[in-house]
């Protein structure tokens, strides 16, 4: 599925340079990209309504960009409380891997709230390029923490035999939209690129880039399942032991969601901003730039709050949108592009068959992320624990 989404990631470069040679453009993003794709289809239909095309991925990245914002403040939330509410019973043996279950103190909605004012005053910075410091932050914290999780989960691994080798079927729709969600970058790709002193490079860079996240993902999914078994979380990080180490791992990885944040939050701003501010004065501009901001970030909040389950919001975010944008329209977007200047049957084909594997995702892990969701609520602890094994 990752190589998959990858490719479609190349595709939508390729699309992107093809249209800028053939429209003399310095830069096309996502949306314009799709618009003038569609403009040179041989359809007379797709071409009438390629404005609706930009409008359909502007849709889908703004849902994308701010479902990630959504899981930050889960993510956060389910960190912070859990360690908090073990200060108390924290130790300095870490050879343990039980981790304590403690009972509640105080609700994970009012640890989003507690981050809200923080998180607004973060996305008052608007310039990419001074994102791209709070970016590396964030990469720094999280790759130290990384380190520690990958040090400790190699060690001990219990015997695997009674492990189940394949989860229920049931399962696998949920799959879908946790591994979109995963790989999904597509959003950022041509902002990035556009912003890059030598652009030329940047092919080189998001495979390579994609390649180690792959292996990362891989390798820590199956290590963290061998140290946890069943009893993993939606986060390894809630699996870590109850002891001063670990818990400052929790904490500097949750720095490191906070400052991504920002970063994820650049793209719907850039797209829905621009649009009240317009219709205001220059005097105005700033006060609406702020003010949409703000709003903005307390949706992400409230959405949040009302879907608590970090596995769930991250499997529904990821069929919804995330399918739509990294593995539906890419390759229909490639054969619109070329299909005028000539383009392999093979392509074509290759290109139905990953477009038609986007959509079923879309429609089954959407189905069951739902289906899930009205369920009746779970215990706070059987909440946090992957649905995989809970059949």
């Amino acid at each position: 599925m990752g190589i998959v989404a990858v490719h479609c990631m190349g595709i939508l470069v390729k699309c992107a340079h093809h249209i800028c040679q053939r429209l003399h453009k310095p830069f096309v993003d996502y949306s314009d990209t799709v618009m003038y794709g569609l403009e040179a289809s041989p359809s007379s239909w797709l071409r009438t309504h390629s404005l609706w095309g930009r409008h359909m991925v502007n849709f889908f990245l703004i849902v994308t960009q701010l479902g990630f914002c959504c899981v930050y403040f889960v993510f956060l939330a389910d960190n912070f409380k859990q360690v908090v509410e073990a200060a108390n019973m924290t130790t300095n043996n870490c050879r343990s891997n039980e981790t304590v279950v403690l009972t509640p103190i105080m609700d994970s909605r009012l640890y989003m709230l507690t981050f809200l004012p923080f998180l607004v005053l973060l996305v008052f910075v608007r310039n990419l390029r001074a994102l791209s410091i709070f970016s590396m932050l964030a990469n720094i914290s999280m790759m130290v923490s990384l380190i520690m999780i990958y040090q400790h989960i190699v060690q001990g691994i219990p015997d695997p035999r009674n492990l189940p080798l394949v989860a229920s079927w049931k399962t696998y729709p949920l799959f879908f939209g946790t591994a979109i969600f995963a790989f999904e970058g597509i959003g950022v790709v041509l902002p990035l690129e556009n912003k890059m002193k030598q652009p030329q490079l940047f092919p080189v860079i998001l495979y390579v880039g994609m390649a180690i996240v792959t292996l990362v993902y891989i390798s820590l999914g199956c290590l963290g399942y061998l140290q946890f078994g069943a009893a993993i979380q939606a986060s390894i990080t809630l699996n870590l032991p109850n002891c001063w180490l670990y818990q400052s791992v929790k904490l500097l990885y949750s720095i490191g969601i906070f400052f991504t944040y920002a970063l994820q939050f650049y793209v719907p701003a850039e797209i829905i901003i621009p649009f009240f501010v317009s219709r205001v004065t220059e005097r105005w501009a700033l006060v609406v730039d702020l003010s949409v901001r703000i709003v903005m970030v307390c949706l992400t909040c409230v959405l949040a709050i009302l879907i608590p389950r970090l596995d769930l919001v991250i499997s529904l975010v990821g069929s919804v949108s995330s399918s739509a944008l990294a593995l539906i329209i890419p390759p229909l977007l490639e054969i619109t592009t070329y299909y005028s200047e000539g383009i392999s049957p093979i392509i074509i084909a290759k290109d139905i068959l990953i477009s038609t594997l986007g959509f079923i995702g879309f429609v089954v892990g959407t189905y069951q992320a739902i289906y899930e969701l009205l369920q009746p609520s779970m215990s706070p602890t059987a909440a946090n624990v992957t649905s995989a094994f809970v059949q």
